[in-house]
């Protein structure tokens, strides 16, 4: 029988605490994604600077999404962009999500901002490399936060006209989204009723 490649789900935030009896945290929302018996998955809440022994504890790693900015000053950022790095330098596959994306933006030399022109939340179509495989993709939104300027090894694969990199690839190292494949519509209505605080009226 072949062993199972393993995925380490690097935490970045936490699922709004209203929701996470019914969805579980970021580790669940991918395991339903990619299929819980398509890897051996570990969690890691980053956040709380719970980091994996090393970049090699795991084949592959995932950062998920989370309600910081890559560019504010928490504590735990600067070792996880050193991790990633490492892990990029050894070319140890690596995929971000939202805020995840942002950070291999910027741990790899790009710019990430908080978006003057506001915020992004529901379901969004991007224009897509033809790499894709198709011309347009419909995946759910929610972030202020953008990637503004690409790091010099990045390749730009998707966009809206609110926001010019939304997936990037680096080489076939490792792969980024702003849009959150791992929302579904009934996981952005809650996000959405939950989240409204944050939101301009109207969205």
């Amino acid at each position: 029988m072949t062993k199972k490649k393993s995925l380490g789900i690097l935490i970045c935030g936490h699922i709004p605490e209203e929701m996470q009896d019914k969805y579980g945290d970021y580790k669940r929302s991918f395991e339903r994604l990619l299929g819980e018996d398509s890897f051996d998955y570990s969690g890691y809440y980053v956040l709380e600077n719970e980091f994996p022994d090393s970049v090699d504890t795991c084949d592959a790693w995932l950062l998920t999404g989370s309600r910081h900015g890559v560019y504010e000053d928490h504590d735990w950022i600067p070792p996880l962009e050193k991790f990633v790095v490492e892990a990029y330098n050894k070319n140890i596959p690596m995929v971000g999500i939202c805020f995840g994306h942002q950070l291999l933006a910027q741990a790899l030399g790009g710019k990430v901002e908080k978006f003057e022109g506001g915020w992004s939340a529901g379901r969004v179509e991007y224009a897509l490399d033809e790499r894709f495989g198709a011309p347009v993709a419909a995946l759910h939104a929610f972030h202020q936060d953008q990637v503004v300027e690409l790091p010099p090894q990045a390749t730009s694969l998707g966009s809206t006209e609110f926001c010019q990199y939304a997936a990037i690839a680096y080489g076939d190292k490792a792969l980024s989204l702003q849009p959150h494949p791992e929302f579904d519509d009934e996981f952005l209505s809650d996000l959405l009723h939950y989240r409204a605080n944050v939101l301009p009226e109207p969205i």
